[in-house]
């Protein structure tokens, strides 16, 4: 039959993209243009400060980042704890690094797999208790805030991320009962220019201010500029099975601007280009599974955004302020926000406009969202996200009930005409034209859509995908316990129940159907539910519970038509 060609051509397709996603993400070749503007770009970082020829002025977002990250030896460590994250402070600049969030661990345990593990005679499965650290000091997983001041030119030098500051304490700790933690830095020079650079963190919150208070006694006018960055190096995590690997999530930059609103800058385009763009607002970020990084400077300014591409294949993406001239005797204060944490949607709409954005759902963002939505005031009464699935599935059946009624009627009919079928089948079997003609002939009296199985399929598609990246993307649902075993509805059943259900609904869904005429058909129909419960064991449980609640679903109101049209004259 057309349809089942259809679907097959469909399944092979999907498959064949996946895996070629993934093979050119893991082993594609870096064009050489790319490398060799790299090239370029370390060379001239690289040039030495003392030559007989004037030194030309350098951008603003060369005196940024062009330093090397080791300029002195290393100095004094703040630490900062509060209810959710704990992080280290880099007296050499004020620097924020080795950020972990509390409430987010990297593995748990799963105390029902471990028992049968034991039941079996095998030992538990060891877990990384250690919480999810974001932001991150070691060479190969570098990933720091920086942030810091660059003065006009003719002006007092200004404290950088290169510069040294004095602290007060070495450790601070956000107390019970206390909302608010601030934890200050001084800096000052020998021309009366000073800098007091205050982290302000808040309790439950991701989110810290900086205040940069400059404070100008060097008895003349000072003009200058705030700046803040993200410094990263790019580092591959465990990216799972061939299958899913080509629809990982983005792992890069982002911006946001007034004009181009969210705009991803990966690190390829990085090396090609640096970024320099102007905007009202905005803000500048480095994002990854689950977890986003951003600064946000004041949205009533206008901000310079930009990328730039270091040596050792280092990263950064910031933006500085306008300039504003300090009188003598006089202070102000620069502010700006940093967001580290969970890409939680409510909680990332209050802090800037489309920061929510950072939880990307592909092309199909336009389906990601309202599913999402729907998910959460489920999740808001069920107060569990599996059963939440189970109410998206149910809501989606009942959307598409008319197109699946009208759909199973037809394949109720065609099962009905099966043997009349064969009998044409049999008379013209040296006549294929003429069999056509009878068998449309047929269709057409009968009422019978022949390509009507396959329109719930069409639409099933692009609602299956956008879950795959709810499920995949979305933070609430990792590490999200179900029922029993499933402990983590973003990852694969530990016992590969959930994918056997599945085949078996699709095996009882199957047989629901007419069988193809076709014998060869018939043999490749058969394999259907044995390939896709394969294809199934590597995907997310939540993404499989809600297949099979489909499968069910379907199967119920398959059958109530089925027997309905059969029991009819």
């Amino acid at each position: 039959m057309d349809n089942i060609r259809f679907l097959l051509v469909i399944a092979f397709a999907m498959i064949v993209l996946l895996l070629w996603q993934a093979w050119q993400k893991d082993y594609g070749l870096q064009p050489i243009a790319q490398i060799e503007s790299a090239a370029v770009a370390d060379v001239k970082e690289d040039l030495p400060a003392t030559t007989n020829t004037p030194a030309q002025p350098q951008s603003e977002e060369q005196q940024i980042a062009a330093a090397p990250l080791a300029a002195v030896p290393a100095v004094a460590i703040v630490t900062v704890k509060t209810d959710v994250i704990a992080l280290e402070i880099d007296m050499q600049g004020g620097t924020i690094q080795n950020l972990d969030l509390l409430n987010y661990p990297v593995e748990k345990d799963n105390t029902i797999v471990n028992s049968i593990r034991k039941l079996v005679g095998l030992e538990a499965a060891e877990k990384n208790h250690q919480p999810v650290r974001l932001f991150n000091s070691s060479p190969e997983k570098m990933f720091i805030a920086q942030s810091g001041l660059i003065a006009a030119s003719g002006n007092t030098a200004a404290p950088d991320h290169h510069s040294i500051y004095s602290h007060e304490a070495n450790s601070y700790v956000l107390a019970e009962g206390q909302d608010s933690l601030t934890v200050p830095l001084t800096w000052t020079d020998n021309n009366g220019l000073a800098m007091t650079k205050a982290f302000v963190f808040k309790r439950g919150s991701y989110e810290i201010t900086l205040n940069q208070n400059v404070k100008n006694n060097s008895g003349k006018d000072w003009s200058g500029r705030q700046y803040s960055q993200l410094l990263r190096v790019p580092f591959k995590e465990n990216t799972g099975n061939m299958l899913t690997a080509g629809m990982r999530a983005y792992d890069g930059g982002v911006v946001y601007t007034e004009k181009d609103k969210y705009k991803k800058i990966n690190f390829d385009d990085m090396v090609d280009d640096n970024l320099d763009v102007a905007t009202q607002g905005g803000w500048a970020a480095m994002i990854q599974h689950y977890f986003a990084s951003a600064w946000i400077p004041p949205a009533d300014a206008e901000n310079h955004f930009y990328t730039k591409h270091l040596k050792d294949e280092r990263y950064v993406i910031g933006s500085y302020s306008p300039s504003v001239t300090v009188a003598n005797n006089t202070e102000t204060q620069f502010v700006s926000r940093l967001f580290s944490g969970p890409k939680i949607q409510p909680v990332m709409e209050k802090i800037a406009p489309g920061l929510e954005l950072t939880v990307d759902y592909s092309v199909l963002t336009f389906i990601g969202k309202p599913i999402y939505w729907l998910l959460n005031k489920i999740h808001s009464f069920t107060n569990n996200w599996g059963f939440a699935i189970i109410g998206v599935t149910m809501c989606i059946k009942l959307l598409m009930f008319p197109l699946t009624q009208a759909s199973f009627i037809s394949m109720a009919r065609m099962r009905k005409i099966q043997p009349r079928l064969k009998e044409l089948q049999e008379r013209f079997a040296d006549d294929r034209p003429r069999f056509n003609k009878e068998m449309m002939d047929m269709y057409k009296k009968e009422k019978v859509n022949p390509l009507g199985g396959c329109l719930p399929i069409l639409f099933q598609i692009p609602v299956f995908m956008s879950l795959y990246w709810v499920l995949s993307e979305t933070v609430e649902f990792r590490q999200a316990p179900f029922l029993l075993w499933i402990q983590d509805l973003s990852a694969m059943d530990p016992f590969l129940v959930l994918p056997v259900i599945m085949g078996i609904t699709m095996k009882i869904q199957q047989g629901l159907n007419p069988p193809p005429i076709d014998p060869v058909q018939a043999k490749i129909l058969k394999m259907f539910p044995l390939v896709f419960t394969v294809f199934f064991l590597f995907f997310p449980a939540g993404l499989v519970l809600y297949w099979v609640v489909n499968n069910t679903l379907s199967i119920i109101q398959q059958t109530y038509i089925t027997k309905k049209i059969n029991a009819q004259a």
